[in-house]
């Protein structure tokens, strides 16, 4: 099913609201300044964002080091058990190829103490036909395309693989689909890419609406991106842009699929790729802290740091 209705906020509570008397007070004298220090309290306003991860049980040429992914992501994994994050997202393709390689890093990605959650990329559906249609419950995913809020913030989970070649099984009326919506609209992007739906489309178009009208920020999380213009980029990403343009509520746009990321801002709307944690020997992933005033990426590896201003 896919979620219209909402999700419940995520409260953590700190450990000295346990204490009583004077004990309450020094204790939170004293978390306040270990916060002012280190900026750890600004956890309790932050997420974690994979991209990428990608494994199969091949070494890979080139830049992709599809075996070294499962250590990659066990390290990425202690690092956010850490923090007091809001909850870690992977931006898509959990695994490269076959439906075996769900079997080794699922278990690791769900060692994370807070709430864990996945966006669909293209390499996730490169299973056998039979498979494909398992592909979201064995992500514990609660629909394709759904969106959940905490701290204030809506978070909007896109499926880009609505309308595409891969997500759906040859012979399938999707999958004719697709062929005729690739062909229909002239689509020069590459076939690995896809589109989002027009049933998904005017679901985003009520979710930010109701959105606006409870006074909320947005943040969309999508595989394939949508800006700046990229051969990465949906087929429709000018009609996704065109819907996110309506919507001052929305401040960000964050996604995977170009590996060697990207950036751009418009609107005042900021469209962030983060780089591909496949990719060579180092790791890639991010600490996201969001405020009234900016959305602060802190970068691990490969993944650069920004602060990127919310326009009023």
């Amino acid at each position: 099913m896919t979620i219209m209705g909402r999700w419940p906020t995520m409260k953590r509570i700190s450990g000295s609201q346990c204490y009583a008397g004077l004990y309450t007070t020094f204790t939170l004298v004293c978390l306040f300044s270990i916060s002012a220090v280190t900026g750890y309290g600004d956890d309790r306003h932050a997420f974690g964002a994979i991209a990428d991860c990608q494994y199969c049980a091949v070494e890979g040429q080139g830049v992709r080091k599809y075996s070294l992914s499962p250590s990659k992501l066990e390290a990425c994994v202690a690092s956010f058990n850490t923090m007091d994050l809001g909850f870690v997202v992977h931006l898509g393709d959990f695994i490269d190829r076959d439906f075996e390689s769900f079997s080794v890093v699922n278990p690791i990605y769900q060692r994370l103490k807070m709430p864990r959650y996945h966006v669909l990329g293209n390499h996730d559906f490169s299973v056998a036909d039979e498979l494909k249609a398992q592909v979201p419950s064995t992500l514990d995913m609660p629909a394709r395309y759904y969106h959940f809020e905490n701290y204030g913030w809506r978070f909007v989970v896109l499926d880009g693989n609505d309308i595409s070649f891969h997500a759906w099984p040859e012979g399938s009326a999707e999958h004719a689909a697709a062929g005729k919506y690739y062909s229909e609209n002239n689509i020069q992007s590459p076939r690995w890419n896809g589109a989002v739906g027009g049933t998904q489309l005017s679901w985003l178009r009520a979710t930010l609406k109701q959105a606006t009208e409870d006074r909320e920020m947005v943040i969309l999380f999508c595989h394939f991106p949508v800006f700046p213009e990229d051969v990465h980029n949906l087929w429709n990403a000018k009609e996704v842009i065109g819907i996110i343009d309506e919507f001052p509520c929305v401040k960000a746009y964050i996604n995977g699929h170009n590996h060697k990321g990207n950036y751009g801002v418009r609107n005042g709307v900021h469209y962030l790729t983060l780089k591909g944690m496949v990719d060579t020997e180092e790791t890639s992933y991010a600490v996201i802290r969001v405020d009234a005033e900016a959305i602060k990426v802190t970068g691990y590896g490969r993944e650069s740091d920004r602060v990127l201003t919310i326009s009023p």
